[in-house]
């Protein structure tokens, strides 16, 4: 007995464990709940319809919001990235169409809606999924002003894309033969309407940018929201956006606004809009390639005086600046200081002569023959020719020599006067 309750026990311990192998964890079984429901096809990319009972948005800038029907509520967030793009957010209270996609807050084990549009119940689901579809393809930079391209001035070639059965492509094309019919014009046929048509529509864009066209129009006549809705589907949106070359919509009425009219480069009220804004008038054209001949004329002629009085002007420079004209002044300018440089040695010689007379003035008057032909001599010793200057430089007996203006005397020296007799 007691050998079987032990087997019972270890049957019971070992079924225990392996209970708890398999067990999953609270986490772990939040978080497997959010992983399936994010991958369902339909709660992954829903809309629902309620009213507001909550709504409080944080200082993160993330909405925290419980959306209410007659039988039921359910909690909502809004992340920032997604509020930031609402035109205004919903009142508590307020009956409103919310998009996004079923999801758990694994923290808690709560089921909540992640949202990221929120429009008016009043609007309609077509309109509600319009302003979604326009708030992600903004947030995506696809409506970008930075990326809108000018239309050519003067297209060669323009494709069309439309219906061939359309009324709008005849309106098109009698409004380009008229206004321009040198353009040519390619037409890429597709769907307009239906649930066809947007798979057409991008198909038929695709092929018209193999094309070598330098613009391109996507046209469809009037028609109510739903006629026009494949213009709002996200796969021609982004087909408009990858076209090589300027796009411009003419879709419905001017009161008509589509998803491709925010993506296309230009936007027209209607298709002969369109067709009016992608090509010039050639009456217009005429008028301005007069007005350029005109003013071509008019810039030639201009230009020509100018050039002619600076061809005479240089013309006069050259001729001031001939090398014959400058050797001719070289040779007339030799001679000029040829002549200056005569008269001013003739003048520096005269004033040298003058010099000199001075000079033999004054040496003829400072002269010794000068001043013995006034009465004076002048007296030597005979031996070693001492000139004597006093009277005490002589001795009785010694023999002097005098000179005369007119020859020389010998004396002897008899006794010299005392120096009161002098």
């Amino acid at each position: 007995m007691q050998i079987a309750d032990c087997r019972l026990q270890s049957a019971i311990c070992n079924l225990q464990s392996a209970i708890l192998m398999q067990a999953l964890g609270v986490a772990q079984l939040n978080s497997y709940l959010r992983e399936l429901l994010e991958s369902d096809e339909i709660v992954r990319d829903i809309w629902v319809a309620g009213e507001i009972s909550e709504f409080r948005r944080y200082a993160s800038g993330h909405c925290y919001f419980t959306l209410k029907d007659a039988g039921a509520t359910i909690r909502g967030v809004m992340w920032r990235s997604f509020a930031d793009r609402q035109p205004s957010l919903p009142q508590v209270g307020d009956a409103v169409l919310v998009h996004g996609k079923v999801s758990i807050y694994e923290a808690r084990g709560e089921l909540q809606l992640v949202v990221d549009t929120i429009v008016p119940a009043g609007a309609g689901l077509l309109n509600a999924r319009f302003e979604e579809l326009k708030i992600r393809l903004a947030a995506e930079g696809l409506f970008s002003p930075e990326r809108k391209r000018p239309l050519p001035d003067l297209p060669r070639r323009i494709g069309v894309v439309t219906s061939p059965q359309a009324a709008a492509l005849q309106d098109m094309l009698n409004v380009l033969r008229r206004r321009c019919p040198l353009v040519e014009v390619l037409v890429s046929p597709c769907l307009v309407q239906g649930d066809r048509a947007p798979d057409s529509i991008v198909e038929a864009l695709y092929a018209i940018y193999q094309a070598d066209v330098d613009l391109i129009i996507l046209a469809r006549g009037g028609g109510s929201i739903e006629d026009l809705w494949c213009f709002n589907d996200e796969a021609v949106a982004r087909a408009v956006f990858a076209s090589p070359v300027p796009l411009l919509t003419g879709v419905g009425h001017e009161t008509d606004t589509t998803i491709v009219d925010f993506v296309a480069d230009l936007r027209a009220p209607t298709p002969s809009a369109a067709a009016e804004l992608a090509v010039p008038d050639l009456a217009d054209l005429r008028a301005q390639v007069s007005d350029a001949r005109a003013r071509l004329g008019g810039a030639v002629s201009d230009g020509l005086a100018l050039r002619r009085g600076d061809a005479q002007s240089l013309a006069r420079r050259l001729e001031l600046a001939a090398p014959l004209r400058r050797v001719a002044q070289g040779r007339q300018r030799i001679d000029d200081l040829a002549r200056r440089l005569s008269a001013q040695t003739l003048r520096a010689a005269e004033l040298r002569r003058a010099r000199l007379r001075g000079l033999t003035a004054q040496l003829a008057a400072l002269s010794p023959q000068a001043t013995l032909a006034r009465g004076y001599a002048v007296v030597r010793r005979a031996a070693g020719g001492q000139v004597l200057t006093s009277a005490d430089q002589t001795a009785p007996g010694d023999r002097l020599m005098i000179t005369l203006r007119y020859g020389d005397l010998l004396a002897d020296t008899v006794a010299s006067a005392p120096e009161e007799d002098r």
